[in-house]
């Protein structure tokens, strides 16, 4: 097998080469037929210790190094496009972070540095989401699927029944796997409908004894998102907002347990955030395993093994990007003039584009849709990437197109993509 070349390799193959100079040293490394002779005489490096401050600072950009014409329009619903400043400033504090001589990827999760680190994401996020302190948040691995096992396992016992509101994919899964760990009834099902509506909360049926009702808050593959939530009979809701976690304000006390993975608005794959009433916690089966325990990782504040802890500093960036913005009242509006946009051109398009979703349920995070003429989706798919937006083809379990419109996605993206749709149809109406 061939090795692969380097400067340093050819000049061992022939030592005639010109002599390599190191920039960090007065005379060059030389080199003659006979032998090889290295001058370092170096030069005097003065040594200082660095800062040690960790001040917390607004996010601003550093000064670029990459141009904006270096970054596609990314509308893949996870992960997913992240905030360029908060890029920006991770690239800045790649390699020393705040002084500490360190990157975040090489702190001990227990040294004061990351203790710093995960102590002001949780506060932020508390800010955002007017979080009390009658809950836990939790940083955990394992995405929300893991999910789908821990709730049962921590909330119930295995003969006690559960319902749930099945949206769409994402909530027949974990309605599937509660059947493991608990009796999971499925109240309500839009899948003879493809998953295109919500039900109307006076018409549910809930068992009277059911111990929590599960919902998925936006269904990421359909489309689909909750405008207001049902109210259990027993009180205890419990949601996954996987892909629409932190687009809005949320009445955190309305729910038992909040879950998301991060991969979609708040940060890279590999943070599982659960937000849970502390009153839920240490009931867990007898057969939880150590790490979908509650308790455990609310009793060692989400450190009891060690956590991702790169990701969850790049979700405190996000967090701190979003109080920037003035919080989730105003990031639900830029959402909500986004995805008006891009639906007011679906629905405008004298059917040419079509969104199957129910227009007083359609998510403001993931915008599906199909061509009138589907032989020229894939084309669709080939000449958008052309204009640097990528990753608009639906899931492969639906087909046709699906535009994520995260947080993080900038209004410019929406308008191009928008802009694309319009002269696409011109030319193949």
């Amino acid at each position: 097998m061939a090795m692969a070349t380097s400067p340093h390799t050819l000049l061992l193959k022939n030592p005639n080469l010109t002599p390599l100079k190191n920039p960090n040293f007065n005379n060059p490394i030389t080199t003659t037929n006979t032998k090889t002779r290295f001058n370092l005489t170096a030069k005097p490096v003065s040594i200082k210790c660095a800062a040690t401050s960790q001040t917390q600072t607004p996010i601003q950009a550093p000064p670029q190094t990459q141009s904006h014409q270096d970054r596609v329009f990314n509308f893949a619903a996870g992960p997913a496009t992240l905030p360029e400043k908060v890029l920006l400033k991770a690239q800045s504090e790649l390699y020393n972070w705040r002084g500490s001589g360190m990157s975040v990827m090489e702190m001990s999760h227990r040294g004061k540095e990351f203790l710093s680190i995960i102590q002001k994401a949780e506060s932020d996020l508390r800010t955002l989401l007017n979080i009390s302190d009658d809950y836990s948040v939790l940083f955990l691995q394992g995405g929300a699927t893991t999910q789908f096992a821990a709730i049962p396992l921590n909330l119930v016992n295995p003969n006690d029944t559960v319902d749930f509101i099945v949206t769409g994919s994402w909530s027949d899964k974990a309605f599937k796997e509660a059947q493991k760990y608990s009796k999971p009834s499925n109240i309500w099902s839009g899948k003879s409908e493809k998953y295109t509506k919500i039900p109307s909360f006076h018409d549910l049926e809930q068992n009277p004894d059911a111990k929590f009702l599960h919902i998925c808050a936006n269904e990421t593959i359909h489309g689909v998102e909750y405008k207001d939530y049902p109210i259990p009979k027993n009180g205890l809701l419990v949601a996954d907002m996987s892909s629409n976690f932190c687009s809005k304000p949320v009445d955190v006390s309305k729910f038992g347990l909040i879950y998301a993975g991060a991969q979609k608005n708040v940060g890279p794959s590999g943070v599982t955030i659960v937000i849970i009433k502390k009153d839920l916690i240490g009931n867990a089966q007898e057969i939880t395993p150590v790490m979908l325990d509650y308790k455990i990782h609310a009793d060692n504040n989400s450190l009891y093994n060690t956590p991702p802890c790169y990701g969850i500093y790049m979700c405190g960036l996000v967090f701190e990007d979003l109080l920037d913005q003035g919080g989730l009242v105003e990031v639900e509006k830029k959402n909500k003039k986004k995805a008006e946009i891009l639906y007011n051109a679906i629905d405008g398009s004298n059917g040419f584009y079509r969104c199957p979703v129910e227009k007083s349920v359609r998510s403001l995070m993931n915008v599906p849709f199909t061509l009138e003429k589907s032989e020229l989706e894939a084309e669709f798919i080939k000449e958008a990437a052309k204009e640097n937006m990528v990753q608009l083809k639906g899931h492969r379990s639906v087909g046709g197109m699906r535009a994520s419109i995260y947080n993080a996605m900038p209004l410019a993206g929406v308008e191009k993509l928008v802009a694309f749709m319009k002269d696409f149809q011109a030319r193949n109406a």
